[in-house]
């Protein structure tokens, strides 16, 4: 706001003192336009903004995946750490079997040439066991999927992922939503806690009853780890969970064993 000096001058009319009567001239800066809501990033980013967030998170990665044709996938599990030099020998042997089975995946999905794409390797998207699924398709010369997560120490995406189909999520349970909801089959390699989680939560979805188990296959991959880290045997023992719980998933342990059961169950899906 902005004023200019002036006065009123007043004549002496009959007698009347004439007066000066100074004031200002008032300039008035023009509002700048609103924001619209959907452009107001710091009401996107407040807590009463949070279910549209999580509803951007549900539609813009399915708009992307049908877009790209994208009709089912299968989901690779594994650890994303580093191969330090104490774990270099117990990852490196899982790095080239998780490579070479993903790339006999794509390698038989790419010739199915159904309408839309098939099967398509999925991951996490970040280093160690995924990055070698991602790698392993893509040198398949197929397309293959990365779901990554904002972290406060970010995991940057691996470069095997197709660049249209490299997704970053702020939720968890959006992303685990993502991960699972086209996936045909999944595959643990072995892990931590994030591959325990998602492995078990399918299992949780299988068991209940909200996957059905003709239409997810899951794959534990190495057999003497598995067998190792869990004492499945004990859980049925204990009554924790029942003997026919240990048919929701099969035990593989060469490339060329899993891929002959994957494909036998894929088949199905086409």
């Amino acid at each position: 706001m902005r004023g200019t000096g002036h006065e009123i001058n007043a004549a002496c009319i009959g007698g009347a003192i004439s007066v000066n009567i100074p004031f200002s001239r008032v300039e008035v800066d023009m509002p700048k336009n609103p924001v619209e809501a959907f452009n107001n990033a710091e009401f996107l980013a407040s807590p009463e903004a949070r279910t549209l967030r999580i509803l951007s998170e549900y539609l813009e990665p399915m708009v992307r995946l049908d877009t790209h044709k994208v009709n089912s996938t299968v989901l690779f599990l594994g650890s994303s750490r580093a191969l330090t030099e104490k774990q270099s020998v117990f990852f490196a042997k899982f790095y080239r079997e998780s490579e070479e089975l993903a790339f006999l995946l794509a390698r038989w999905a790419i010739k199915l040439k159904p309408k839309g794409k098939n099967f398509v390797v999925c991951t996490g998207g970040g280093p160690g066991l995924m990055e070698a699924a991602n790698r392993g398709a893509s040198r398949a010369g197929g397309r293959t999927i990365g779901m990554n997560i904002s972290l406060p120490e970010e995991q940057a995406p691996n470069p095997y992922i197709s660049p249209e189909l490299c997704f970053l999520f702020h939720y968890f349970f959006m992303r685990k939503f993502w991960l699972i909801s086209k996936a045909k089959a999944v595959v643990a390699f072995p892990g931590g806690f994030g591959t325990m989680d998602e492995l078990f939560e399918t299992l949780t979805l299988i068991q209940t009853g909200k996957i059905a188990k003709k239409d997810l296959a899951v794959i534990l991959y190495g057999e003497e780890f598995w067998k190792k880290i869990i004492h499945w045997d004990d859980l049925v023992r204990l009554g924790l969970i029942g003997p026919q719980d240990k048919d929701l998933f099969r035990f593989c342990s060469t490339p060329r064993e899993a891929f002959a059961f994957l494909k036998a169950r894929l088949k199905r899906h086409l």
